[in-house]
């Protein structure tokens, strides 16, 4: 499960954040997971208590989900379905992927 080790990242970087900033205590910590990353938010949120030691002790994950949009050059914008990274229009394969990669620590509620 790669969940617990980006577990461990996020709160080894919200940990840094705090120190950086003089806090006492972490309630949440807010991140973005976009589908194409292959993290499980679940499992996420099931293995951050794990990580979540010391400062980050008890506190709580909150997860937004980044739906996966890519571009065609000759279509436009599409959201990525099941049939994959295909233009739904014309087939040919996505150009760009715009959305759905992201694996960022957006904030931190602190006291």
């Amino acid at each position: 499960m790669h969940e617990l080790s980006i577990a461990l990242a996020l709160a080894e970087a919200a940990a840094e954040q705090v120190r950086i900033h003089g806090a006492s205590r972490v309630r949440a910590v807010h991140v973005e997971i976009g589908t194409l990353t292959g993290v499980d938010p679940v499992l996420l949120r099931e293995a951050f208590p794990a990580a979540a030691t010391g400062i980050l002790s008890g506190a709580r994950l909150d997860v937004v989900v980044i739906e996966a949009r890519c571009r065609c050059f000759d279509c436009g914008e599409f959201p990525v379905t099941a049939d994959g990274l295909r233009c739904p229009r014309c087939g040919s394969p996505a150009a760009e992927i715009l959305a759905g990669r992201e694996l960022h620590l957006t904030g931190l509620e602190i006291d």
